[in-house]
């Protein structure tokens, strides 16, 4: 079952629950969804999400919910900041298992020695790597500063 259908699928099943922090968290990501199949439409062609772009839709949701948990932390707006965590695990449900830090200093080595790079002008190709490999399973604004980092250190000491 595709990531759209099991989205379809719990979304029926939430209605019948009468789950209503679910059933609302799944109608915002199928309004996403939408918004993005629209733009596409609008770009010509009948090219349909992937997979990918799919998982990049959730992660850019769970990003913007953990925002507003921060900003409703420092305005001490609570009963908001539990609304947040609600759909931000509703959201997570539909994501792979996220890499701890030290799997992704581990992708990071092994990215930069595959490449080959050896200077902060081939971390493009590194993080193009990782991006193909670890997609919607790795934080990104964590190993672009480990890629950045260690691309650093190689070019100081050639």
């Amino acid at each position: 079952m595709s990531l759209r259908e099991r989205i379809s699928a719990d979304l029926k099943q939430a209605m019948k629950d009468k789950d209503a922090t679910r059933l609302s968290t799944l109608r915002l990501i199928n309004a996403a969804i939408k918004d993005r199949d629209i733009a596409l439409r609008g770009q010509g062609g009948d090219r349909v999400l992937t997979e990918a772009e799919l998982m990049a839709i959730l992660t850019r949701m769970v990003k913007q919910r953990q925002d507003s948990v921060r900003a409703y932390e420092e305005g001490g707006r609570l009963e908001l900041v539990e609304r947040e965590r609600a759909e931000i695990a509703v959201i997570e449900g539909y994501l792979p298992r996220q890499m701890t830090h030290e799997e992704i200093g581990t992708a990071v080595e092994g990215a930069i020695a595959e490449t080959g790079a050896g200077s902060i002008r081939d971390m493009g190709r590194v993080i193009d790597l990782l991006k193909a490999r670890h997609a919607g399973k790795m934080d990104f604004s964590v190993a672009g500063p480990m890629v950045k980092k260690q691309l650093a250190a190689r070019g100081t000491q050639a």
